[in-house]
C-alpha cells in the first residue's frame, strides 16, 4: 500500500476528486494548507502599498491506495490538477506499513 500526498491549487480540488472517484478511489482526507515552492510567494499591490505574500493557499489531499493503483491515481491527479502554470503543486508517494479501520478492526487492504 502507498500513501499519496498531493499539494494542489484549491480551485482544482473538485476536478481531482471527480478523477479519483472515477477510478473508484473514494476515501480521501483534504486539508487547507499554505506554502511556497520555487516561486517564493509573490508581491501584491493593495491600496497603493506593495506587500509580499510568502505563503500561498493550497489544498493537500491524502489518499491510501493499493500498489497496483498508484500509477493510475497519480496520473489522474496530474491530469486533473495541471494548469501548466507555476504553482500547480507536487505529489509525494510513500509506503504504508499497516492500516486499521477503527470501527471494524479490519486491517490493511480490507481497511481501505
Amino acid at each position: 500500500m502507498k500513501k499519496i500526498e498531493a499539494i494542489i491549487k484549491p480551485f482544482k480540488l473538485e476536478d481531482v476528486k471527480d478523477a479519483l472517484t472515477a477510478l473508484e478511489i473514494t476515501g480521501m482526507t483534504v486539508t487547507e494548507v499554505k506554502g511556497y515552492g520555487r516561486q517564493q510567494g509573490h508581491s501584491e499591490l493593495y491600496r497603493g502599498a506593495e506587500y509580499v505574500v510568502d505563503f500561498l493557499p493550497k489544498v493537500k489531499i491524502d489518499i491510501i491506495v493499493n500498489d497496483e493503483n498508484v500509477d493510475k491515481a497519480v496520473k489522474a491527479i496530474v491530469d486533473s490538477a495541471k494548469t501548466g502554470k507555476i504553482g500547480d503543486g507536487k505529489i509525494f508517494i510513500s509506503s504504508v506499513e499497516k492500516v486499521v479501520r477503527i470501527r471494524t478492526s479490519e486491517e490493511d487492504e480490507e481497511a481501505i
